[in-house]
Parts: C-alpha cells; structure tokens; sequence
C-alpha cells in the first residue's frame, strides 16, 4: 500500500517532500493510515483533530486517542472545539453542512497561518465511488460522474488509490488501532445507505463493481479535461446563440459554461429552450445574471447596490464611488463653450434649478431628446439605442428641482434645457 500511494502522489504531483502539510486526523481508520503513510513516505507533517460535540462521550473519546496516537508518534497536534449545533442555528443550515464549513474554515486558516503548503485528508477509492453513486441518484452531468478529485483549492487526498479495505489490511500489518464513529453504521443517511446497502449489492452482481466504478472516473477525469479545453476555445461562441446552434452538443456545452457562473442543469435548459426567444429574458443564480438579448447571452455579476442617488445642492465637483464622479460648473456663456463630448453636457442655466440630482433610470421615466419633438420614455430610447437589460439598469440621468430630467448621462441632454440664443449662462456638467 505505502508503494501505491508514493505513486499515486507522484503521478498526481499532489506532494512536495520540502513542505509542510497539516493532516486532518479524526481517530478513524482512514485518517489514521493517512498520518502513517505520510509519515513512512518522509513527509513533513502536522495533524488537525476538530471535536464537533455531536456524539457525547464518543466524540471525547476520539479525540483522546488521537492526543495518544500524536504522542507516540512525535506529531503535533492542533486541536479545536465547535459548538456545532449553534452554528447549524445560527447559520440556518444542516448539521453536517455546519460541520463541513466549520471544519474547512478551521483548516484554511490553520494552513495559513502555519504557511503549510496544503492539507491533507483521507477520502479513498471507496468514498469516490460512493460519491459518484449519490451524485448519479440526485441527477448529475459529466463533472459530478468524476467522483472526488485529487487535489482541490489547497485539499489534497494522497489515498483516493486505495481502498477501505486496503487501509484496514495495512493497519492490522502495522499494528496500529483506530476508532470508530458509531454513526457510520447508521442507514438513515444518503451516504452510508449506499455504503452499507447499494454497494453490497452491486458487489454480489460484480465483485469488481468498486474498483470498475473508480476506473470509470478517472477516465471521464481525463475526457473532462478535454471537454474543458472545447469550451474555453468556444466561450464567447456559446454566448452568440447564431453559432452555438452551429456546434455539435449545443445544449451541452452551453450548460458546461453556465455552470461555472453558478447556474443549475434546469436553468440552463430553460435558457437553452428559450433562447430564440424575446430579448430581455433574465435568468439569475446566487452569483450572476444571465439576459438573452439579440441573439447572445450575455453575463454579469450580480450586483447588490442600491441604486446609485447623489443631491447636488450646487456647484462643484462631487465623488459618488470609485467609479463615479460629477463636476458641476457655472459660467458666462461664450462662443465654442458647447461641448460635442458625450461625457459632458452643456446646458442653458436659466432653465433648470438646483439642487440637481444624479440617479439611476427609473420605469417611467420621460425626457425631450436633444433636436426631437416631443418627449419619449427614456427606457425606449436606451432600446433604440440598442442597450441590453444591465446597461439600462445602469444609466444615470440628472435631474433639476422640478424632477425633470436635463441629462441622459454619456447619451443625450434634454431639447427643453439646450443653449439657444440669448442664453447668458451655461452650466457645464461633467461625468
């Protein structure tokens, strides 16, 4: 076993023998041939035990043997306790999601803070598969069929090569005792029932199920890897909906660059469905916005700010954010000041009245286009304009006192408030 796993880091590049890693020691037999093996391999390591105060007396126990495993070894030991089920409350989530983050908070912090070059935890062939079963059951694409990876954001898993079985065979040859959560033999979970019900099954069909289940990720790893490379050659022709169609799994690969934006299988065949559809459709996930507009799909980042209003009592010059400033200023009119600069705006003073205010575009609002009759609803000017659905929501105008608007701001002034002759003073507005 320690021979296959110095080739699975070697093959993987998971370990650098100059580092320090910190690895994950529950007391379980997993992670107590994890902290072995790296050890025998010559690698420089420290062990994290957390105690989540979950199983009573059991959890005391755990982490007990694991101060009496370190001693013996000569391993330090970083030791934390979480008051798990106040966190579940208070962040509104399951007790093994509260569990979960609590514990790889814990980890990234300690790594760190220790400049340890990554952490190391016990996932095996077993739990991969595992994995890959749960995921096949609540409905999967190709990624999810791949089961654990090596190595993610700084995790790093040197045992995915052996299984459950091999570990245990390779510490009763060593000696070496473990703990065992009581709860693991408990079927009311998604993942031991598959444990300790699917798998014995699949097993009685084909003995070798496990290990043909393990095989098949790695090949659909390495498939995956070209697929990547696809869909990063074709990212912004997957937006232009004209050549997705063109490609030959459409519906795929636009749900391979969706994804990344955080968007579910259904959303994505919902966009995939209607995406000859009427421009304006928007689709939202916990991170980003997906509109279909004249034929593209086009992406952003959602952005919570309230809506940009800044008072402009008078002149002067006037910073909204960092992306953001407005100067105002006030001045005899003289010939050649009318500027054709769509970043300023050039208008009679004699016929607004402060305070001004600079704001975003709101539904309903009208102004009187420079050199039109009549006036038109900002919102259809910007669709003339040719402006998608986050451009328009971004669009700024300037008010006067009355609330009329005498700015389109970067687009256009209003025909009411344009210099025209016997005009005396100009106020200039700069954005």
């Amino acid at each position: 076993m320690i021979k296959k796993v110095s080739e699975f880091i070697a093959s993987n590049r998971l370990l650098d023998k100059k580092g320090l890693y910190l690895t994950a020691l529950s007391g379980g037999a997993d992670s107590v041939a994890l902290l072995l093996v790296l050890r025998q391999l010559g690698y420089s390591v420290e062990a994290i035990h957390c105690n989540f105060h979950l199983r009573g007396k059991e959890s005391d126990r755990d982490e007990l043997f694991c101060v009496s495993l370190c001693e013996k070894l000569g391993v330090k030991l970083h030791r934390i306790h979480f008051d798990t089920h106040e966190y579940a409350a208070l962040h509104k989530v399951s007790i093994e999601m509260a569990a979960r983050e609590l514990r790889y908070q814990y980890f990234f912090q300690l790594k760190s803070d220790l400049g340890a070059a990554g952490v190391c935890v016990a996932h095996h062939r077993d739990d991969s598969v595992e994995t890959v079963l749960l995921n096949l059951v609540r409905g999967t694409g190709l990624r999810g069929l791949r089961g654990i990876q090596p190595s993610h954001d700084g995790i790093i898993r040197p045992l995915l090569c052996v299984s459950r079985q091999e570990i245990e065979s390779f510490l009763l040859e060593e000696g070496q005792d473990y703990v065992t959560d009581s709860t693991n033999f408990e079927t009311e979970f998604s993942r031991n029932r598959i444990r300790l019900e699917v798998l014995p099954l699949l097993r009685e069909i084909n003995p070798s199920a496990s290990d043909n289940i393990f095989r098949m990720t790695q090949l659909l790893g390495e498939a995956e890897k070209l697929l990547d490379e696809v869909v990063k050659s074709h990212h912004n022709d997957v937006l232009d909906i004209a050549k997705l169609d063109t490609m030959t799994s459409p519906r795929y690969l636009l749900y391979e660059v969706m994804k990344d934006y955080g968007f579910s299988s259904d959303q994505v065949e919902q966009m995939f469905r209607q995406r000859h559809g009427e421009s304006g459709r928007l689709f939202v996930s916990e991170t980003h916005e997906v509109a279909i507009d004249r034929g593209r799909f086009i992406v952003e980042k959602k952005n919570d700010d309230e809506a940009k209003t800044l008072v402009i009592p008078e002149p002067g010059t006037y910073v909204v954010d960092e992306k953001v400033k407005i100067r105002v200023e006030l001045m005899p009119f003289t010939d050649g000041i009318v500027s054709r600069d769509p970043r300023v705006a050039t208008l009679d003073a004699s016929t607004l009245a402060f305070p001004l205010t600079l704001r975003t575009v709101m539904p309903g609002d009208r102004f009187h286009p420079f050199g039109m009759q009549g006036s038109r609803l900002v919102s259809d000017y910007l669709t003339d304009r040719k402006k998608n659905i986050f451009e328009k929501r971004r669009q700024l105008v300037v008010a006067d006192a009355t609330g009329a608007i005498v700015w389109l701001v970067g687009e256009r002034t209003d025909d009411r408030n344009k210099v025209r002759e016997g005009t005396s003073e100009v106020l200039l507005i700069t954005a």
